[in-house]
């Protein structure tokens, strides 16, 4: 997850400046984590905590619960009313915020099945679109999948048949005429290619910025599935990351990653 977190922090300063290119600072004075941090933190949370006791109440609370202590991190309008409201009803989202949160469960369970059995749990209080639950579906099997030794052509293969996206395009092909699409439909298979068009996890974060639109939660996911594929996240780029975090939100990644990650 501290892919994510990384592509997160990287992103937040080109959030919806259309930036075309590979070539810009990773890090800067203006980076700060976002919902995406947040919100996967609530994730990565409930998973330490909740043991075989998983229920899609108990993301709920956490989401709830991280909405009001991170007032200020930048969510969507229609999650913030939901977490703000005394209902726990969803709200029938396809947007991506609920792929953009659900990389702690590609790591932390050792079955496709149970994979996506619980990215539909962690979508479906919210995002229960259908698209919205595909979403977070395909992000965390592609985790799983990069994270247990398949290759990028299984890969593509696997979300292709299994979940419909194309995943023909190029970069260069999509870069051109990319703007700010923040639904799963929209980003979720453009993630995929950033980082299926990697070399390193670097260059995934890279490409992902690189699309333009919504560039820290493309990069979120995309930061994810390099982590769990190549193995890690470089040294210089985990001590930067963490270092954007307060203790809380440090703790809560290092314990998740010490345990699921090492």
């Amino acid at each position: 997850m501290l892919g994510a977190i990384a592509g997160d922090i990287i992103g937040s300063v080109y959030e919806g400046k259309s930036l075309k290119t590979k070539d810009f600072p990773l890090f800067s004075r203006q980076s700060r984590f976002t919902d995406d941090t947040v919100l996967t933190v609530a994730v990565a949370d409930v998973i330490l905590n909740a043991g075989k006791f998983l229920h899609s109440s108990r993301y709920i609370d956490q989401f709830k619960w991280y909405y009001r202590r991170y007032l200020y991190a930048g969510y969507g309008r229609n999650f913030r009313e939901w977490a703000k409201s005394s209902s726990n009803e969803p709200y029938n989202s396809f947007g991506n915020g609920a792929a953009m949160r659900v990389s702690p469960i590609g790591f932390a369970f050792n079955d496709l099945d149970t994979v996506l059995r619980e990215a539909q749990r962690s979508a479906e209080g919210t995002h229960n679109h259908p698209e919205g639950i595909k979403g977070a579906q395909a992000i965390a099997a592609v985790i799983f999948l990069a994270r247990t030794g398949e290759d990028k052509i299984g890969i593509k293969s696997y979300i292709q048949t299994t979940f419909g996206y194309d995943l023909g395009q190029t970069l260069n092909q999509i870069r051109p005429t990319y703007q700010y699409d923040s639904t799963c439909q929209g980003s979720v298979p453009q993630a995929i290619i950033a980082f299926l068009e990697s070399t390193n996890f670097e260059d995934a974060i890279r490409n992902a910025v690189s699309l333009g639109g919504d560039s820290d939660t493309i990069a979120c996911m995309t930061g994810a599935i390099a982590q769990a594929y190549y193995g890690g996240v470089p040294k210089a780029i985990a001590e930067q990351t963490l270092s954007h975090l307060n203790e809380h939100l440090c703790t809560i990644t290092e314990k998740f990653m010490f345990q699921y990650c090492a």
